[in-house]
């Protein structure tokens, strides 16, 4: 693969509103497909098809819809949507109003991060000058009931907001917290209406595929990963920055084009992440391998794993919403564990039952945040064991 390609970013070279323009003819069953044939999965990390989800919505029996712009990106490591919003807002826009015509919605709503106050004042200018072009707001590019506006609201600070059930209670102006499924957003969503909710990741893509056709996507990837994505790379490398790469990409192509060669282990997907060692450089980041919402974090030869997995667990204690038990007395455990482990007080016997505890987390937390959080832990203690054995009582 000629990495040196890939790392210019494709939403550099997108035409604008050509996506938009391309569509604004077509029905909404035809958008959705379209966005099927590509083979279009969520860029948040979760990894659903973002055809289906549309789907979903559009068939609601509900006169008011919505689509949300999941701009909360609070994984630690991750800051591709931030990158985005920065240099390529027009094109987040214009995918949300593509999928808005898709599924029949009124309003959108684009939930930014606490702390990226910083970016208001610039999208907010973005949405007048599109509103000024009519591309937002009555009769969009002259289809006529084609009415869809966005408007901006700030998140809480809260990395539990980042699961979409729990950012649309933050919408609502509740407490952050998941909500029980069924049923589900694009069902009953914000205020009880079918609504979308999309990473900012995913809607710039939809732009550019509704512009240059769902083959052109399909060229990148793998069969059941197709595309491109972006990785959000930091840690010990020499060039860490955003990048685009096709799905399938491996770790260690990846390591050579940010010069990380030599590591010790890769995180991939944040802190709620798989910890990956050297000798499984050749895994491929894919939904058929290592699936992630783009953060990758290279740890160098003199890094500390248990440090690493501390850090993490203190900001899970932290973030966590409380809600259930699992995630809730969880998290603190094995908090409490790597303590003990840093002093030399813990037994083997007790690493084998916080790891029992950690794939019970896995299987009975209620939310994405208390399922992947023992992910750390358990990874560093499955590939790391050396460095974890001298610590053991």
């Amino acid at each position: 693969m000629d990495t040196a390609q890939m790392n210019s970013i494709v939403f550099s070279t997108a035409s604008p509103d050509a996506g938009l323009k391309s569509v604004i003819e077509k029905n909404p069953a035809d958008i959705i497909k379209l966005i099927g044939d590509s083979g279009l999965r969520g860029r948040g990390g979760a990894g659903f098809p973002t055809s289906m989800k549309w789907r979903f919505a559009s068939e609601a029996k509900n006169d008011e819809k919505n689509i949300v712009c999941n701009a909360d990106e609070g994984e630690p490591g991750t800051f591709k949507d931030r990158l985005v919003l920065s240099e390529y807002a027009d094109i987040v826009f214009e995918g949300m109003t593509i999928a808005a015509l898709a599924v029949g919605a009124q309003k959108g709503i684009l939930y930014l991060r606490g702390e990226y106050t910083f970016l208001v004042a610039s999208l907010e200018s973005v949405l007048a000058d599109r509103r000024e072009k009519n591309l937002l707001g009555k009769n969009i590019l002259g289809r006529d009931g084609f009415d869809f506006d966005i408007e901006i609201r700030m998140g809480v600070g809260a990395y539990i907001c980042g699961e979409e059930t729990a950012l649309i209670e933050s919408l609502e102006g509740q407490r952050g917290e998941p909500r029980n499924r069924p049923p589900f957003p694009v069902d009953t969503g914000f205020l009880g209406q079918p609504t979308v909710v999309n990473n900012v990741e995913t809607l710039a893509y939809v732009s550019c595929i509704a512009a240059k056709g769902p083959e052109w996507f399909k060229g990148f990837g793998t069969e059941k990963s197709t595309g491109l994505k972006l990785f959000s790379v930091s840690g010990d490398c020499e060039k860490p920055g955003v990048y685009e790469f096709p799905m399938g990409v491996t770790i260690a192509e990846l390591l050579k084009a940010v010069e990380g060669e030599g590591a010790k282990a890769v995180q991939v997907g944040g802190a709620s992440g798989q910890c990956v060692p050297a000798e499984e450089f050749g895994r491929r980041v894919c939904y058929e391998d290592i699936a992630t919402g783009g953060s990758i974090i290279v740890f160098g030869q003199e890094r500390d794993m248990l440090c690493v997995v501390k850090n993490f667990l203190e900001f899970f204690v932290e973030e966590s919403c409380g809600q259930c038990t699992p995630c809730r007395e969880g998290n603190a455990k094995l908090l409490e564990g790597i303590e003990l482990l840093e002093k030399g007080k813990c037994s083997m016997t007790y690493l084998k039952e916080l790891c029992s505890l950690g794939e019970t987390m896995q299987l009975a937390s209620k939310c994405g945040l208390g399922q992947s959080s023992p992910n750390v832990f358990l990874s560093v203690a499955k590939h790391f064991q050396c460095e974890l054995m001298g610590r053991i009582n």
